[in-house]
């Protein structure tokens, strides 16, 4: 458990050192925003995501699969909600919103696969 946020929050921080110089020399202050609040609602999609999975992992294998994929929908929907909220009305740079919240999004689906796939083996065995 403690493993996955560390990773989660390793990836996070990584990144934005790695980004903040170049961010900060060629980006107007609107891309950065935009790029810093795609990175938070990745982040927190993945912890929701994480949460779900700790929560009914020790449940029937039905509970689990329906808590795990319909929590993905329900957070693909919340995404797109608040992508749209966040494009449409506060007028965030649309771009570095939306490749920001991909490119999160994929790295953080590696390291949930990765979770999940370990998490079920230790479930299988013991």
């Amino acid at each position: 458990m403690r493993q996955f946020t560390l990773q989660v929050g390793i990836v996070f921080a990584v990144s934005v050192l790695c980004a903040a110089y170049p961010m900060h020399r060629y980006a107007s202050d609107e891309v950065i925003t935009a790029a810093l609040t795609g990175a938070l609602l990745s982040t927190v999609n993945v912890l929701a995501g994480f949460l779900a999975i700790q929560l009914t992992l020790d449940k029937s294998y039905t509970t689990f699969l329906k808590a795990v994929l319909g929590g993905m929908g329900i957070r693909m929907a919340g995404m797109l909600g608040m992508l749209l909220v966040l494009i449409l009305v506060a007028h965030m740079h649309a771009v570095a919103l939306t490749v920001t919240v991909v490119g999160y999004s994929m790295v953080y689906l590696v390291l949930e696969i990765v979770f999940l796939q370990k998490m079920l083996q230790v479930k299988n065995q013991g």
